[in-house]
């Protein structure tokens, strides 16, 4: 496969359109059939053919998804422009992937399902403990909702079609919290604790100072590299 294949004077062809699904962000098997079996088809014309600007293509066809990741620099090599953007999480937003990701993987280790579907009270129970003490239920829940929120227009996070108060963990969530990231992330969690125990609802919403970064480029979503 060569760039000939980008040719669309006569429409896009299976090689352009996964091509452009996976610059704009993931591809699913479970949500794109037909561009899967079309990846699968020309993955190693598309795997080319994103090397030339820097990026390599990740798929995991067990988890079923893939993604388009920064090449790491070649020794005294120049490096790329950045195509796919990076983002600092916040603290709250970092615990809530680090939750998802373990929820994740106790409902592998007891179920045999497939899809993991929490409800936004499930989702809020898990981190209500990492909020501040607060007298105000409805105010937490909001704060939550706007954590929940983010971690959807990451991609790690699914509203189910119509019932806005389900939502499904997306497995890609596995390629960006590892289980070197959540034992790091660990020992951070039980030193804000700590240092959470003693607030009340006047504070600023828990956040320490600074953002918790997972670590490396392997983040993808749908907004570009997290870190």
């Amino acid at each position: 496969m060569n760039e000939a294949a980008l040719d669309v004077a006569n429409g896009p062809t299976e090689f352009s359109l996964v091509v452009i699904h996976l610059m704009n962000g993931p591809l699913y098997r479970d949500s794109h059939e037909k561009l899967w079996d079309a990846l699968l088809r020309e993955r190693q014309g598309v795997a080319d053919y994103v090397a030339k600007i820097g990026l390599n293509v990740v798929v995991d066809e067990a988890e079923g998804y893939c993604y388009l990741r920064s090449q790491p620099p070649a020794d005294d090599a120049p490096e790329f422009p950045r195509l796919v953007a990076r983002r600092t999480l916040s603290f709250h937003v970092s615990v809530l992937l680090a939750l998802l990701r373990r929820r994740l993987a106790e409902f592998d280790a007891s179920s045999a399902e497939v899809r993991l579907v929490l409800s936004r009270d499930q989702i809020v129970e898990l981190l209500r403990v990492f909020m501040p003490a607060s007298t105000n239920d409805a105010r937490l829940v909001d704060r939550v909702d706007t954590h929940i929120n983010k971690v959807v227009e990451l991609g790690f996070l699914r509203r189910l079609t119509g019932n806005e108060e389900l939502f499904e963990v997306r497995r890609i969530i596995k390629a960006y919290v590892d289980a070197q990231w959540l034992s790091e992330f660990d020992k951070r969690l039980d030193e804000y604790l700590v240092e959470l125990g003693g607030k009340s609802d006047s504070t600023d919403d828990g956040e320490p100072a600074g953002d918790i970064e997972p670590a490396g480029d392997e983040g993808p979503t749908n907004a570009g590299e997290l870190t």
